[in-house]
């Protein structure tokens, strides 16, 4: 099983910044320059007592590094959302591509990286909030962490193209979606399911979304997406209102009233009440229409 070898704290920067939206990786820069810059101020030479070099020292050091991380952090920020822009674009185009394949065979040829990207825009052409933790490896661990109306699902993706996944992976994240407080989870493979797995899913809030499912989910959000919705006509009649039929009181033959019983037997029930009440006391069942 492949895993990812230890990142530069350069590499891990760029990748924080590229978790962001390209416009934020923008913004980021700007207030890391504006910062930077402000602190970038040469220290004031004052008179000063000896117990004061030490602080100086520092304060002018301080000075010195943001003279140079006023103009490098910033572009580093503007590489960091160069990378989300350009990682959005490359999403779009890999479902692009699936939606328009002419089956779930389409996910064989992928790479495990690129198939945890698939499903993570597959989820969020769902309405999910995608945030990809890439799982510290192929296969290995939690893979993305969904947010929807306040709840939290956490996902991992099996590229397997000749095994079935078994029910060992379902119970591993059903464990871990108790200990991280999840609402639920989701299992998505680019083959198949055991029997087993299955069985252990029922019931635990464990969806399992096999190659051919996903393929399916793929096609019809895309195809949601890129249909236009037909505009309604700005002089389309809007319905009236109609009101409810009010019977006419069996006595008198005024209008009645819906009413509800506040004692006897039918305390709590409605019915209809002459709306001339105390002067007229007529009642009728409130499935009397007349």
């Amino acid at each position: 099983m492949a895993r990812r070898r230890m990142s530069s704290p350069l590499e891990d920067f760029l990748e924080v910044v590229a978790l962001l939206p390209w416009w934020g990786g923008v913004v980021v820069a700007v207030v890391c320059y504006v910062i930077l810059h402000r602190w970038a101020q040469p220290v004031p030479v004052t008179s000063f007592q000896p117990g004061d070099v030490a602080t100086t020292a520092v304060r002018s050091a301080g000075a010195m590094l943001a003279v140079y991380g006023q103009y490098i952090v910033p572009v580093l920020c503007l590489i960091g959302a160069g990378m989300s822009a350009w990682r959005r674009k490359a999403r779009q185009t890999l479902v692009g591509n699936v939606a328009q394949a002419k089956g779930a065979d389409a996910l064989d040829g992928m790479s495990w990286r690129e198939f945890e990207v698939l499903v993570g825009e597959a989820f969020r052409l769902q309405g999910f909030r995608v945030l990809e933790t890439g799982g510290g490896g192929a296969d290995g661990g939690v893979d993305l962490v969904l947010t929807k109306g306040g709840e939290k699902f956490l996902v991992q993706c099996k590229q397997w193209k000749a095994f079935k996944v078994g029910v060992d992976v379902v119970r591993e994240l059903y464990g871990v979606m108790a200990a991280r407080g999840a609402t639920g989870g989701f299992v998505v493979t680019s083959g198949t399911f055991s029997g087993d797995a299955q069985d252990f899913a029922q019931g635990r809030n464990v969806k399992l979304v096999d190659g051919a499912r996903l393929f399916a989910l793929i096609r019809q959000a895309k195809n949601s997406l890129s249909t236009p919705r037909e505009p309604e006509p700005a002089n389309r009649p809007q319905p009236e209102w109609t009101p409810a039929p009010q019977p006419s009181c069996p006595s008198c033959g005024a209008g009645m009233i819906k009413r509800t019983a506040k004692k006897g037997k039918n305390a709590g029930q409605n019915f209809w009440g002459c709306s001339t009440y105390p002067t007229c006391r007529g009642v009728r069942a409130t499935g009397e229409i007349g």
